[in-house]
């Protein structure tokens, strides 16, 4: 980190504020070059937590930044390591207090611009969305807030961008422990003055969980990924050249080389099985259902949606 960047973000959060001027200056400063070191990030960090007012000017740029240096600045591009998934959950924690809402935008931007994060990152986020959505106030970006007590428009928004979003627990689709937190948060809202959208999104989400499909190849771990990376820029032999011959002599090589199946299912047939409803899905859904001893709104609402499909 320059001097001049550590200096100018002390100075410019002094009186707990920031203009779209000192953002700009700060953005010059610390991103010429689209990258982020670690102590930029941890000075971008320690500003947010300086700031009392923070303008959407600010969130972005806290955002854009520490996303980038988050899922990207390590090789390979697009998945978070270990390492800086326990540093994100430590800066956000530092406060000991609820993530601001640029630390949630900024959680929901790592999991839609990421491949994939470590589980420790995943269990993470979802336990800091709940949290937001039942405690978290104050003004959002766009002009939405964070209500307690309720999940609002704004909130079923930023639910349905992180449940899903590519790095998530299931890309593209809910996971179990996400379905788990929808039905949480149903619980924990029930007769307050929730938006439509929750609703639509408690519907839909948890009917996805039960039915929607979600390709099994979509994710690889990190050091899988590192693995083919190492593989593809290897100069020692003409890999590239061999995997496009492999690939258009025999499309089912790649496969067998790569550790998938030889003859994978189609995505046709993976949603058809997708869709019926499992044992083992049948009783965790009866359990949500019977936990609170009645069948409410919402769950009468997901019963219709499942019986219509």
């Amino acid at each position: 980190m320059s001097v001049h960047f550590g200096q100018l973000a002390k100075k410019v959060g002094a009186d707990g504020a920031i203009s779209g001027e000192d953002v700009l200056a700060l953005r010059r400063e610390a991103w010429p070059d689209g990258r982020i070191s670690q102590a930029e990030a941890e000075a971008i960090f320690a500003l947010n937590r300086q700031l009392c007012t923070k303008s959407d000017e600010w969130v972005d740029f806290f955002v854009e930044a520490l996303g980038e240096y988050v899922v990207n600045q390590r090789a390979p591009k697009g998945y978070v390591d270990a390492e800086n998934a326990a540093w994100l959950m430590e800066q956000i924690d530092e406060d000991g207090q609820l993530g601001s809402m640029a630390e949630i935008e900024l959680l929901v931007r790592v999991f839609e611009r990421a491949q994939n994060v470590p589980s420790a990152l995943k269990d993470y986020a979802i336990s800091q969305m709940e949290l937001a959505v039942l405690e978290g106030t104050g003004p959002t970006r766009g002009g939405g807030k964070l209500e307690a007590g309720n999940v609002n428009a704004t909130e079923a928004k930023l639910l349905r961008r992180a449940v899903f979003a590519p790095a998530s627990e299931r890309p593209g689709a809910v996971g179990r422990k996400e379905a788990d937190m929808l039905f949480r948060l149903k619980d924990a809202t029930l007769g307050a003055d929730n938006a439509p959208e929750w609703r639509q999104l408690f519907v839909q989400g948890v009917a996805n969980y039960l039915q929607g499909y979600s390709d099994p190849n979509a994710q690889i771990s990190r050091e899988r990924a590192s693995e083919l990376q190492a593989f593809m820029n290897d100069t020692t032999v003409s890999v590239g050249g061999f995997l496009g011959r492999m690939a258009k002599e025999s499309p089912n090589v790649l496969g067998r080389v790569f550790g998938k199946k030889a003859e994978p299912i189609s995505r046709e047939d993976g949603v058809a099985k997708a869709r019926e409803v499992t044992l083992p899905e049948h009783e965790w859904l009866n359990a949500r259902i019977e936990a609170n001893g009645q069948v409410d709104e919402y769950e009468r609402a997901l019963l219709d949606f499942l019986a219509e499909g």
